[in-house]
């Protein structure tokens, strides 16, 4: 197509405008383990980011409770934690050499402080189910959206409105809640336990804005930052064991039961790696908030199988008080969708009063 544009003295310029294919707009890279999902429309690259990431962490959960079902383990969280970091580790040096690209791209001290986070996460989530009621330390996780926010004020200078500081009260309104019903049911409840996930739920905040920011600033590949942030760690858990002197007990209660503990560890470490890929892949496609939105609602399945597979103490406080978290995380849901929702409840409701028309589809990329 030729556009003629006129100057002062009369003449023209002839300018050659060519139409831009779809292939012609360079799209960021998606990868789903083996499968690229770049050239995939957004929704379907968030609906099986999504569904891979309910696969992998249902049964990540699901080995970690029962892992901790074994007598004698509780106190050997940590240990766990070093065993699932090796495996990490090992698991990163396998993938980095079916890359072409090996260099690192994010500055060794960042990593330094990523592996701090990701120990302070990992490490006290994994002791924390020692002291608790699954279940409980399961719906403290799904309220890191908490963090999250006051990460991404601090961090990244995001600003949030006066619905996501809602969502934040009535997230904060169902932990209380809901650890004051867990006090009464539950026999071996530890406040102990109560500060240890507290903690790592801070810390899990924080990680998510500090990898989304990185990933983005140094085009760092998920397969880096897993290996340097789990390979650091776990010489940080080393230390951490040698110096408190549980190293050698755990060591010595494992090899007691080797099934138990290590085969079951080697499951909980793959479906645990291969989830924490789709969730970078999530934070960088899709940013942080997203990420922990997703896998939020997870950890809701996660209780609720918890209760199924898990015989253990229950009442009906669990319900109202998870139905608060629920409902701040709608909230935040509604907050970052809240012109599209708008629009499209109010086509819903105007169907309703039209019969025989049905209202146009949202697709997911609108409201993601």
């Amino acid at each position: 197509m030729n556009n003629n544009l006129r100057q002062k003295n009369g003449s023209s310029i002839s300018i050659s405008v060519l139409p831009l294919n779809n292939d012609d707009i360079q799209r960021p890279n998606v990868q789903l383990m083996c499968f690229d999902l770049t050239h995939s429309s957004r929704s379907v690259q968030f609906i099986l980011l999504t569904a891979a990431t309910f696969f992998f962490y249902l049964i990540y959960g699901y080995m970690q409770e029962l892992i901790f079902r074994l007598d004698g383990f509780r106190p050997f969280g940590m240990y766990l934690t070093l065993v699932q970091f090796l495996y990490y580790v090992l698991f990163g040096l396998v993938e980095l050499q079916l890359k072409e690209d090996k260099t690192r791209k994010i500055p060794i001290k960042t990593y330094l402080f990523l592996a701090f986070l990701t120990v302070s996460t990992m490490g006290l989530s994994n002791t924390s189910v020692g002291y608790l009621n699954y279940a409980t330390q399961v719906i403290f996780k799904c309220c890191k959206l908490i963090p999250v926010l006051i990460g991404g004020i601090l961090i990244q200078g995001k600003k949030y409105n006066i619905i996501d500081f809602s969502a934040c009260i009535c997230m904060s309104l169902g932990l209380i809640l809901f650890t004051l019903a867990d006090s009464t049911v539950y026999p071996e409840f530890n406040l102990f336990g109560i500060v240890l996930i507290s903690l790592a739920v801070c810390a899990d905040g924080v990680i998510g804005n500090v990898q989304e920011k990185n990933i983005k600033q140094h085009g760092a590949s998920n397969c880096e930052v897993v290996l340097y942030s789990y390979g650091i760690g776990f010489f940080y858990i080393l230390g951490v064991l040698l110096v408190s002197g549980q190293l050698l007990p755990a060591f010595q209660f494992c090899q007691q039961y080797p099934i138990e503990t290590y085969g079951y560890a080697v499951i909980f470490s793959i479906t645990g790696y291969l989830g924490v890929n789709i969730v970078l892949t999530l934070v960088k496609s899709f940013g942080a908030l997203t990420a922990v939105t997703v896998t939020t609602c997870r950890k809701a399945i996660t209780i609720i199988l918890s209760f199924i597979f898990f015989a253990k103490p229950f009442t009906i406080n669990y319900i109202w008080s998870g139905c608060i978290v629920l409902l701040g995380i709608y909230l935040n849901l509604y907050s970052k969708n809240q012109q599209v929702w708008n629009q499209y409840f109010s086509q819903l409701l105007r169907t309703i009063g039209n019969k025989g028309i049905r209202p146009k589809y949202v697709g997911v990329e609108n409201i993601v």
